[in-house]
């Protein structure tokens, strides 16, 4: 006999109770886990062919008007403080160096634009980057190393994370300010050419011009893995 919840062995129950314990137990699972969770990673834990997105959506509309809610982070959930009393948390935060201008600069880049290489970056911000603000940025868990770009080097690809998503509060990429955001929040100027257009990010595995990194390759430091490619050892 096990003390799996869902075993009727262990636990007899009618079938029309199923659905109920099912959301009981993906709550519990949510509740309790320190990062987002995915369909994948819930399904072991209920019954054979539960409507996991269903449970899911339900708890969501079950916990909206709470002081803690369900929110979708790309294809991962998770409980977080409604945001209207973030402000209480806030209190109790420890104070951390806000990024630096060239930090923020490339972290938008990246979000943007990914996948992109640090050449890709270099070009777009017209300036050289250092090993310091990619090294920062991963640190802090906002971006990581995607894949190869499939062209002469295989330069190391970078994106954003789940953490990134989850950090700012997004759902997906696709929720990035647009070119209305970004005005009205006064973060771009009113008078900026009429044909602009804010780029659309990749938010797939990998485009069709990269290949996927080598066993190993994604616990490397990535300008390590870059120098050591192009023949160089300065780090």
């Amino acid at each position: 006999m096990t003390n799996d919840p869902l075993d009727e062995e262990a636990a007899p129950f009618d079938e029309a109770e199923l659905p109920a314990r099912n959301r009981r137990v993906i709550e519990a699972l949510l509740f309790g886990a320190s990062e987002p969770l995915s369909v994948e990673q819930l399904k072991p834990f209920v019954s054979d062919g539960a409507d996991i997105k269903a449970l899911l959506e339900e708890l969501r509309v079950d916990y909206a008007a709470r002081g803690v809610n369900l929110v979708r982070r790309d294809d991962k959930w998770a409980m977080r403080t409604a945001d209207d009393l973030g402000f209480l948390l806030r209190r109790e935060e420890t104070q951390t160096r806000p990024l630096s201008r060239a930090a923020v600069e490339t972290l938008s880049i990246i979000a943007y634009h990914q996948p992109v290489t640090r050449a890709d970056i270099d070009d777009i911000r017209g300036v050289e980057g250092g090993k310091s603000t990619l090294d920062l940025l991963m640190d802090a868990g906002f971006i990581r190393m995607r894949g190869r770009r499939r062209t002469p080097g295989r330069p190391v690809t970078y994106g954003t994370t789940d953490y990134f998503l989850d950090h700012f509060g997004l759902e997906s990429l696709g929720d990035l300010p647009g070119l209305d955001d970004l005005k009205g929040a006064g973060l771009l100027s009113s008078r900026v050419p009429a044909n602009l257009q804010i780029p659309i990010p990749f938010d797939g595995a990998l485009a069709d011009d990269e290949d996927p990194l080598e066993d190993g390759e994604e616990d490397d430091d990535a300008f390590a893995a870059e120098l050591r490619d192009a023949g160089g050892d300065k780090i």
